[in-house]
């Protein structure tokens, strides 16, 4: 063999060389791409799944939410409207104990205009009323 084809031989089996590492390489680049591309691809599924339950999540919290404003505005109403009846019914215990009193001074005003001796008073309010006018 010449040197020229000696020299040839020796540069395309360089080439080949190049070549094939060139392919190793890019052989094992896609290979780490591939399973990076695969992995992301997984994750970004599982991203746009998981973002799909919760926006379902959202909705229903919205609805719960809107259903429980309703039951606490009844339940206000139901409130204000026992609070209201409490003051009435404090309104009817203050107007009973005015007529009650009302009715006393009538009935002490016809015992004096009818002239009959007064009664023996259960609290004994009379009998010391008694004792102190004379004294």
């Amino acid at each position: 063999m010449s040197s020229q084809s000696a020299s040839q031989a020796k540069q395309t089996e360089d080439e080949q060389r190049i070549a094939e590492a060139r392919a190793a390489v890019t052989a094992s680049l896609s290979s780490v791409g591939g399973s990076l591309d695969t992995e992301l691809r997984t994750r970004a599924a599982d991203i746009h799944a998981n973002a799909a339950t919760i926006e379902k999540q959202e909705r229903e919290l919205a609805k719960q939410t809107a259903a429980l404003a309703k039951e606490t505005a009844k339940w206000e109403k139901l409130a204000n409207q026992n609070v209201k009846k409490l003051n009435e019914m404090g309104d009817l215990q203050n107007w009973a104990e005015m007529i009650e009193h009302d009715l006393l001074v009538v009935e002490e005003t016809l015992r004096l205009a009818e002239g009959r001796a007064e009664p023996a008073n259960a609290s004994g309010t009379s009998a010391w009323t008694n004792s102190q006018s004379e004294g």
